[in-house]
């Protein structure tokens, strides 16, 4: 399809696309060549390898006027008339001797649990957490006294791969190794489906990174999280027409 991936690429260095175009095709839904989950799962989202103005047209008929899209690992040149919002270095993580377990003290978090996730998001901004982020894998959570402390779970899940995201943390309850914790609890889960864990944070989350790297993450590659906005008048030629289920 129009869609896939350069035959010569990993499915790392395209990890929405490959997510969209193979275990998460379900949720994909396609406008033109742009491929997006549903604004409530999660806002990523898979342009072509090199989009056209046709493609950069429609990422303006999904984003609306003034809208702002994240191009997770877009190396090119926005558009003119587009503003680039947000722009930093980013950096891959693949698992390379996780010590992954499973926790005692974890619990599966569930659709009733997503009021309290997406307080506790609020509160420690991981990254986008959506109301229903949590279809997209296992999210699992640590609770002290009743109420939700920490959590970790699974994003994006290319071929063979799944992504570890939403790692936070309360504050009161920091120091006390509950991240740690819930990434080895995470990627135990994922090991036992035969998959690969890997993350991703920003290349100056320098704490992160030690952690990540004491625990057993190796840095794969350096990429870019990038939010463009969509110019404030939509280009003569972009149609109103909606996104739709990729069949």
């Amino acid at each position: 399809m129009s869609g896939a991936r350069p035959a010569t690429d990993h499915v790392l260095d395209h990890p929405a696309l490959a997510s969209l175009t193979g275990p998460h095709a379900h949720f994909a839904e396609r406008h033109g060549r742009i491929l997006r989950y549903p604004v409530d799962v999660s806002p990523w989202l898979a342009l072509p390898e090199e989009p056209d103005a046709g493609d950069w047209a429609d990422l303006a008929a999904l984003a609306g006027p003034g809208g702002e899209v994240p191009l997770l690992g877009f190396r090119g040149s926005v558009p003119e008339d587009w503003e680039v919002t947000f722009a930093v270095d980013g950096v891959q993580f693949v698992d390379d001797g996780l010590a992954a377990a499973p926790d005692p003290e974890a619990v599966r978090l569930g659709p009733a649990d997503v009021p309290e996730m997406l307080d506790l998001v609020a509160r420690t901004r991981p990254g986008p957490f959506r109301p229903r982020t949590i279809e997209m894998g296992t999210y699992l959570g640590i609770r002290r006294d009743g109420a939700l402390v920490a959590m970790a779970g699974e994003r994006l899940h290319p071929p063979g791969w799944t992504e570890i995201s939403a790692v936070c943390t309360d504050p009161a309850c920091r120091g006390q190794g509950l991240a740690t914790r819930l990434i080895l609890a995470v990627a135990h889960g994922i090991r036992e489906r035969g998959e690969t864990p890997f993350l991703h944070t920003g290349a100056q989350n320098t704490g992160a990174i030690r952690l990540y790297e004491s625990l057993g993450f190796r840095l794969r590659r350096r990429t870019a999280f990038l939010t463009a906005r969509a110019p404030e008048h939509l280009t003569a030629g972009t149609d109103d027409r909606p996104a739709v289920p990729v069949a």
